[in-house]
């Protein structure tokens, strides 16, 4: 079975767990580590053959603008991640409808010709709270979002009773949401990102097969940073220091794995097959 491989591409100080350590004016002042990083997907996406799709933040494209054109050269889908990565959970319809028109008009501004017609919000922020994204996705030509946890558990995001595979929203929208393994009752995600570094990889491996065998394609996300150990460090509490540095020395050899036991391609192909 297909299944779709996402990067979020955004850099290491780019990231919700250091709104309050960096804010976005201070952003200019860090090191850019994101296409050393990149390269490093790309290299690993190019031993395997994979195609993958690239949500790329607005703010890092007008950077970086030749990695958006190499991205897109070497056969990958390029999405949007907003330009500044501001959570819809603590902004209006309006700054989201601003925020998503000026990302657009960034990586549109890198030479990506290719139509961008898929979005994730920034932390998974898609909520029942903030459903009146997908009207505003739809205007702006956007054909599918991924950006729905089906969990309930986490503090910042999740909707607990959506569906697991990808589902209509809108008459013209299509969720891909993030995928979840369903076990023992109840539904653990098993879809990349911290889940990735923070469990043994063969719990990743069991999940994404249960989830293939019941008819279910996986996606799957990453960041550039999660394969970067070296990247400067930042006091935060226990629990967000956890999530953000665990593991960031074994990731690229978990991605090795995971990329030669499963078959991935980007979100546009999978979801030719789906919906």
């Amino acid at each position: 079975m297909n299944n779709a491989m996402t990067v979020d591409l955004e850099d290491w100080f780019c990231v919700s767990n250091l709104n309050e350590k960096i804010p976005r004016e201070q952003w200019h002042r860090c090191e850019l580590r994101v296409e050393q990083n990149t390269h490093r997907l790309l290299n690993l996406f190019e031993a395997s053959n994979v195609k993958a799709t690239f949500f790329a933040l607005g703010w890092v494209a007008e950077r970086v603008p030749h990695l958006l054109r190499e991205i897109e050269q070497q056969g990958h889908e390029i999405g949007i991640h907003g330009y500044y990565h501001l959570q819809l959970t603590k902004i209006s319809r309006d700054e989201f409808s601003m925020d998503l028109q000026r990302a657009v008009e960034a990586v549109r501004q890198c030479g990506v010709k290719q139509h961008l017609g898929g979005f994730r919000a920034p932390s998974f922020s898609i909520t029942k709270q903030t459903m009146w994204a997908f009207p505003i996705l739809e205007q702006q030509g956007f054909w599918y979002d991924s950006s729905v946890f089906p969990i309930g558990f986490h503090p910042d995001y999740g909707i607990s009773d959506a569906p697991l595979a990808p589902y209509q929203v809108t008459p013209s929208l299509v969720e891909f949401p993030l995928s979840c393994a369903e076990m023992f009752g109840q539904r653990l995600p098993c879809c990349g990102g911290a889940y990735l570094r923070l469990a043994p990889y063969l719990y990743t491996q069991q999940a994404l097969r249960q989830c293939n065998a019941q008819g279910r394609p996986v996606i799957f996300y990453i960041h550039p940073w999660e394969l970067d150990p070296g990247q400067p460090r930042v006091r935060l509490p226990f629990s967000k220091r956890i999530r953000h540095y665990y593991g960031l020395e074994h990731t690229e050899k978990k991605m090795r794995k995971l990329l030669n036991d499963f078959r991935f391609t980007t979100v546009r192909e999978v979801l030719r097959n789906e919906v």
